[in-house]
């Protein structure tokens, strides 16, 4: 069964971009990270978090198009790579597309990517499975196939910005102490909390017959900050660069901070949708099952 987050208006509309609800956050001292998990996750520690606001929804593949007819905005993955920035790049990858999960036959070993993740010319956020594809049906879906500087530039139109990894974790946890943030188990009761993969990854899927999809922005409850699908159906854009943990430097500049896993994440794999997750994603990125949601400061009281 499928709880639908039940907060859906408006909270302001920027030349026919209709922006989604905001939450405001209370500035705190949170705790991010943790003592198990992957090696990246660690440690767990505090951190001081000044007040912001995040949308309740990650941004919908409707209000993108809204954003794309009032700008002209072209997305990385509809352009065909420089191939001066990217010199070691495979000729196959210098065309306009994106990354496609496919589902295998039977099962694989899990240790390549590449049995599963296909690069597809032609994919992009208006045919997320590429040619012959398109958005009937999904037009409540988080947008995807949008790399960071497609997020930064929907969020600086609408007047917004991107969250930074301990705001997201922060306002995912939502208090919680929980391993999730609706408690202890992954489906209470037996029933599903969020979108992730229910089966055998990356072969079988319980839920479905095909290929598994992303679900509507608002499927699921909300936490309780009021955030719907905060964990799971896409990973998230962050604005904050990666490190190997959370007391290092940044790795790379090109790579950034990815969170809440997605509806891909599965027992039998990445386990990855938890608040405490992240993966590192170079910021020309684009996937099937990555997308973003907004956030904005508070201003000071006076």
């Amino acid at each position: 069964m499928v709880i639908r987050c039940s907060i859906r208006v408006a909270d302001r509309s920027d030349a026919g971009v209709t922006r989604a609800a905001l939450v405001t956050i209370s500035g705190c001292r949170s705790v991010i990270g943790c003592t198990h998990g992957y090696p990246e996750e660690r440690p767990r520690m505090e951190v001081d978090i000044a007040s912001f606001r995040l949308d309740r929804f990650a941004v919908s593949n409707t209000a993108f198009a809204a954003f794309v007819d009032a700008t002209g905005h072209v997305t990385t993955a509809e352009k065909v790579p420089d191939r001066d920035l990217h010199p070691n790049m495979p000729d196959a990858f210098f065309a306009a597309g994106s990354l496609v999960f496919v589902m295998t036959p039977a099962p694989v070993a899990l240790d390549d990517p590449g049995r599963w993740w296909h690069f597809v010319p032609g994919a992009n956020w208006r045919h997320p499975e590429g040619p012959g594809s398109d958005l009937d049906g999904r037009w409540d879906h988080p947008v995807v196939h949008v790399s960071l500087d497609d997020a930064r530039a929907y969020a600086a139109f609408i007047g917004a910005r991107l969250p930074g990894e301990a705001e997201w974790e922060h306002a995912a946890r939502a208090g919680a102490t929980t391993r999730f943030p609706w408690g202890g188990e992954l489906e209470p009761g037996g029933r599903p909390a969020a979108n992730v993969w229910r089966g055998d990854f990356p072969w079988r899927h319980e839920r479905c017959a095909g290929p598994p999809f992303t679900m509507p922005v608002d499927a699921f409850a909300p936490n309780a900050f009021g955030l719907c699908n905060m964990i799971g159906n896409v990973w998230e854009w962050t604005d904050t660069p990666f490190a190997r943990n959370h007391r290092a430097a940044p790795d790379h500049a090109e790579l950034y901070v990815t969170k809440g896993g997605s509806h891909l994440c599965a027992a039998s794999y990445c386990q990855r949708y938890r608040p405490e997750a992240r993966m590192a994603q170079a910021r020309s990125a684009t996937f099937s099952h990555l997308g973003f949601r907004c956030a904005g400061d508070v201003a000071p009281s006076a």
